[in-house]
């Protein structure tokens, strides 16, 4: 097969005149003449000019939507409008035939509902031709980021036997026979005859695992894949999503959260420098969707306005009590505007309440930290009761405009008797937690890290709207497809 080069390196050159083989999919053909080709390699398509006369009329009929051509050809400077360089066919082969009749992807503008069905298509569109290499870029950046600071990689099991955030809401792996429980004499379930020999599930989280790296390491990170069993159908909801959770030996909470704004920045300035296309046209496709909404319901920020909103501020820190404080004093609140209303002190805050703080409040990223322990982990840090004796814990979480809460982390509880009390008060059994509090056993230390979920990460940077829109193939409710 002849070597071919790539369209987004076509696009950008100016040595018209040589002989070029570029082998893509067929986006249009119009007037029996125009082919417009993509090869994945851009976001952009290059035209390809076949003189109809001296082609052989029946591969010209082959010429449809979503077949794989070969064209070869002079690499010429444009006459016609939006594209700089086309290319004079000389040599034409069709790669793969694409029925036009039975091709789901046509040259019009297809909803987003209807691509979710055909997700093992919809990468050919532009709009996730887009989404994915950004998600790409963003993918290499974390590691970029972590392994110039040197962070070591760690793989985390995806099979645990733990749950890290006590939740329980965990997918269970077993090879026992659905048909032939074995039980024991209490009718429950025996899981000695099961293959690990014991319950197990899919992670919901590698930190705790992650943290008995960093007590010989210093500063790990893990970047994989994991499972939550919620059964939750909204747009920021999935069941298989990946994290990004780094762990470090000698950190505190300000640690922690420097650690994390730097890492935030850097992400997102390095898809600005090295995905402009791609964000380009993300930006007019969400423009474009903007106007179609009503005028108090539009975003007061396009997509790269709002991208370099987060470069451009430092992040407002404050704690989780001021936070309440501004929340309850809001006229959004007294004036019941707020779906969820906030009563006090103690209050979980929902999405509609980060955001206030965010884009109304103090329009910049915001970090909250100190939370009440009663609605946090077990494993996040102690701090001293505050002046009317309620108990919070070492927690930060950051807020961005249009999405809320994108990173959630803490310092780790590193005082021993202080772990075990806190555990036992949430019957979380120590005897089987006994691997994780050897670290604090033998040579413990204060360290911290958090979690940033990486989808939420490509939702807020590509501007879409939809969690299951920037994933590949998406895992919710009753979905499980390709």
């Amino acid at each position: 097969m002849a070597k071919r080069t790539r369209i987004k390196d076509l696009l950008n050159t100016t040595e018209f005149g040589q002989q070029v083989t570029v082998m893509g999919w067929v986006k249009t053909f119009r007037n029996n003449q125009f082919i417009s080709i993509n090869d994945g390699s851009s976001i952009n398509n290059i035209q390809a000019v076949v003189d109809f006369n001296s082609t052989d009329e029946s591969l010209l009929k082959r010429l449809s939507t979503g077949a794989a051509v070969s064209v070869s050809g002079e690499l010429v400077a444009s006459m016609g409008k939006g594209q700089r360089v086309e290319i004079k066919v000389s040599g034409l082969e069709i790669l793969g035939d694409s029925d036009a009749d039975k091709f789901p992807l046509q040259p019009k503008k297809h909803s987003l509902e209807f691509l979710r069905e055909i997700a093992h298509l919809r990468f050919r569109t532009n709009t996730f031709n887009a989404v994915f290499k950004v998600r790409h870029a963003l993918a290499y950046a974390v590691h970029k980021f972590f392994n110039d600071r040197g962070f070591v990689y760690m793989h985390t099991p995806i099979i645990t036997a733990s749950d890290a955030e006590g939740a329980g809401e965990m997918f269970r792996v077993s090879t026992i026979d659905p048909d032939n429980i074995p039980r024991n004499e209490d009718g429950s379930i025996n899981y000695k005859e099961d293959f690990f020999g014991k319950a197990t599930n899919l992670t919901v989280s590698g930190q705790l695992e992650g943290e008995l790296a960093a007590m010989a390491f210093g500063d790990i990170y893990t970047f994989g894949p994991t499972f939550r069993a919620e059964n939750s159908n909204t747009t920021r909801h999935l069941a298989e999503f990946w994290m990004i959770e780094p762990e470090m030996a000698f950190y505190d909470l300000k640690d922690n959260m420097d650690l994390a704004e730097e890492l935030l920045k850097y992400l997102i300035r390095y898809a600005i420098d090295n995905c402009s296309d791609e964000l380009e046209f993300l930006s007019t496709r969400l423009q474009e969707e903007e106007k179609q909404k009503p005028q108090n319901e539009r975003s007061e920020f396009d997509l790269l306005a709002k991208l370099n909103f987060c470069l451009d501020n430092d992040f407002e820190r404050l704690t989780y009590t001021e936070a309440i404080n501004i929340l309850r004093n809001s006229k959004s609140n007294q004036k019941k505007q707020f779906k969820y209303l906030i009563e006090g002190w103690g209050s979980d805050l929902q999405s509609e309440h980060e955001r206030y703080l965010v884009e109304k409040h103090f329009k910049k990223p915001v970090i909250l930290t100190d939370y009440p322990a009663g609605i946090k982990s077990f494993y996040m840090r102690m701090n001293e009761p505050d002046a009317e004796g309620r108990q919070t814990v070492a927690a930060m979480d950051i807020l961005f405009p249009g999405i809320g809460e994108i990173v959630g982390g803490s310092q780790r509880e590193e005082r021993l008797d202080k772990l075990e009390g806190r555990m036992a008060d949430l019957h979380i059994p120590a005897e089987e937690m006994s691997w994780y509090l050897d670290t604090r056993r033998f040579g413990t230390a204060p360290h911290a890290g958090f979690g940033l979920g990486f989808e939420r990460l490509v939702l807020f940077v590509t501007g879409m709207t939809n969690i299951r829109d920037v994933i590949p193939f998406p895992r919710t409710p009753k979905n499980a497809e390709f």
